[in-house]
């Protein structure tokens, strides 16, 4: 990107519908390859999602394992994950969980590196 600064966006889901979810990893994926630095930040209700889409039978399971795969995925939250039972299947999928506020991660570390934050 000849002299310019790589745009870097950190989505944040809390939504957990499958269907909003699904719009971040197309998102996610669509910005990766448009050049983006791009991380998704998987929070509240959110968290449930991840268990239900690692289901080889799911009918969003290519996305997500394209989506997780290519490294997007960067953690989950741990307070969130914990408290709704899925922390250990998250764990599983190879997501770290994450939260150095109380539990939570902070949107801040993100904003202080240069990341735009997008929330769904």
């Amino acid at each position: 990107m000849h002299g310019e600064t790589m745009r870097k966006v950190a989505l944040f889901p809390f939504n957990g519908d499958v269907m909003c979810f699904i719009h971040v990893l197309l998102n996610a994926l669509d910005m990766q390859e448009k050049g983006y630095g791009v991380k998704i930040v998987v929070e509240g209700s959110a968290c449930t999602v991840i268990p239900a889409i690692a289901d080889p039978h799911h009918f969003m399971h290519k996305l997500y394992i394209q989506t997780r795969d290519a490294g997007l995925i960067v953690g989950a939250c741990r307070a969130c994950s914990v408290k709704q039972r899925v922390d250990k299947a998250i764990e599983a999928e190879g997501i770290p969980l994450i939260g150095d506020m109380s539990g939570h991660p902070s949107m801040s570390q993100y904003m202080a590196a240069g990341y735009e934050i997008v929330t769904f």
